[in-house]
């Protein structure tokens, strides 16, 4: 039987010109981008849909309310003052991450038989949209991989573990679960992103090391283990610290966690190494050079994850504009705000174009393919996590006072959107890596001027773009124009990936609008001349 519907007649006024409540989309069906650009770099259609079905549930964005709304809390002790350094989550928060390891979010990548790094990413764009903060240990679980299969001893037990679809949140050791999830506890307090500056010592004892210091942000503290960096003898190195050993628990102990401004399904703590049992992964000293394998994956959702963001955002704002009139018209049939959606709307699928292109490059088995990634990776990460902040609260614009109102999705969007700028490397951070692979990496920076080139020839507006880009810059900028230089490779290729795989009036009007036109630096600062083309599919018409 179906619900009686709400009532319009409230006494003193009759509720009108309000959008019906917005029905739970499936997030594959209602997007276009999302089905052209995961079919453009490989995605698996049926692992696709099915993954959507999933995550489109009605009963999966309610878990999502519920995990937020219940955050989790810090249990460092029992009743009688024995240690737990335990980290309890609302149910649903765990419901969350059980149906997304069993659709394959943190283990496709390595299972599937191609296009393995595209599925993937598609996961981290459609849970984004849901509840991004369960993205998070999951993406960690994903991106230790590498680490692990390069450390063949520690590696035989964990990696089968790693790869299990089984979400097991028991307190056991490795040997005893059905699956385990990693975390990752870099960050000090005196040096951030610096982490040559970690003052964690790690000391030999037999086989293992013990480790004593302080990590000031460790994400998903209830991991069943952490790759981590400490100094020895001889320099930084890389470690796994066990939270759970056999017979008993790790010196691993939660100082308390922190108050954030999003994110607030996951919990993030400060954490104390009290002479805790490690092992070394990796050569004694070369700690950057192996932990940069997880970093690197890692990146690749920080790039994606403000694609899914963007586009749940822009999902609100056009079905607001839609059924929401004002002076005698449809917003959405209003100029200037056909203008401004049309302008999100192509910042929203340079996103997604950008974000799978780069995700495709993950699976490519060329070096070719492995040295674009590196370099294009953080150009994506770069340029979607600046749009984010500015799209979303654009779309929150649209609607309002509403879109101020945690009764919608907004505030919560716009909540994360500064998160995966930071994450992994705030902007400067990613800047400056960029430079100095362009520098330092030759054939990353040959494939990326060869993918560049390929697109020549299609549009005139882009190869004026991109002969103006190597006049500015014949050889690499002063590091004062990083942001700069950046911006306008990103931008780039952001049109590569769109002439590649959208439609032409979609790359064109990316074109006109970011390369070539003067205009204005705020959303709707344009006359989009295919504004009503742009929206049409956006609004999946």
């Amino acid at each position: 039987m179906a619900d009686l519907p709400p009532r319009h007649d409230l006494g003193t006024h009759r509720v009108t010109n309000q959008p019906e409540i917005l029905a739970e989309p499936d997030l594959l069906v209602s997007d276009p981008y999302l089905q052209t650009h995961a079919k453009a770099r490989g995605v698996d259609a049926g692992h696709l849909e099915a993954t959507s079905k999933i995550y489109s549930q009605p009963a999966m964005r309610q878990a999502a309310i519920e995990a937020r709304r219940d955050p989790p809390r810090l249990v460092s002790h029992d009743l009688h003052g024995r240690g737990l350094d335990e980290v309890h989550y609302n149910a649903s928060y765990h419901g969350i991450l059980r149906a997304s390891l069993k659709a394959g979010y943190s283990n496709v990548a390595w299972s599937a038989k191609f296009g393995g790094h595209a599925c993937h990413a598609a996961h981290v764009y459609l849970l984004s949209q849901v509840e991004p903060g369960c993205c998070c240990p999951l993406t960690m679980t994903y991106a230790a991989m590498p680490v692990f299969r390069s450390a063949p001893d520690i590696g035989e037990v964990w990696l089968p573990k790693l790869l299990s679809a089984d979400y097991d949140p028991t307190l056991q050791s490795v040997d005893q679960k059905r699956g385990v999830m990693l975390g990752m506890a870099m960050t000090e307090k005196q040096g951030g992103s610096d982490v040559r500056t970690n003052a964690t010592m790690a000391t030999q004892d037999g086989d293992v090391y013990r480790l004593r210091g302080h990590k000031w942000f460790c994400s998903a503290p209830m991991s069943d283990g952490f790759l981590t960096l400490a100094q020895t003898k001889k320099g930084l190195t890389c470690f796994l610290a066990p939270r759970w050993l056999e017979g008993g628990r790790n010196s691993v102990h939660i100082q308390r966690l922190k108050s954030k401004l999003g994110n607030h399904a996951n919990a993030s703590a400060e954490i104390e190494y009290d002479d805790a049992l490690a092992y070394r992964i990796g050569e004694d000293g070369d700690g950057v050079r192996t932990i940069i394998q997880m970093v690197h994956h890692t990146r690749l959702d920080t790039a994606m994850a403000p694609a899914g963001l963007m586009r749940a955002a822009l999902h609100e704002a056009l079905h607001w504009a839609r059924y929401r009139h004002a002076f005698g018209a449809a917003l959405v049939d209003q100029p200037l705000m056909k203008s401004v959606l049309a302008d999100l709307a192509l910042d929203v699928e340079a996103a997604v174009a950008l974000g799978f292109m780069v995700a495709q490059a993950f699976d490519g088995q060329s070096d070719e393919d492995r040295a674009f990634s590196r370099v294009a990776v953080a150009l994506a990460k770069f340029i979607n996590n600046k749009r984010a902040p500015t799209v979303i609260a654009e779309c929150m614009e649209v609607l309002g006072g509403m879109g101020y109102v945690e009764d919608t999705p907004l505030p919560m969007l716009y909540r994360e959107a500064p998160l995966n700028g930071i994450w992994e490397g705030a902007g400067n951070v990613i800047c400056l890596d960029i430079l100095r692979t362009l520098s330092k990496d030759s054939m990353a920076k040959e494939a990326l001027m060869q993918r560049l080139k390929s697109a020549t020839g299609r549009n005139a507006h882009y190869d004026t773009a991109l002969a103006v880009h190597h006049t500015r810059w014949p050889l690499a900028p002063e590091e004062g124009e990083a942001r700069w230089f950046c911006e306008s490779l990103a931008l780039l290729l952001s049109a590569v990936a769109l002439l590649e795989a959208a439609p032409e009036f979609i790359a064109d009007g990316f074109i006109a609008s970011r390369l070539s036109e003067h205009r204005g630096s705020l959303p709707g600062a344009l006359n989009l001349y295919q504004s009503g083309a742009v929206l049409e599919r956006a609004l999946g018409h």
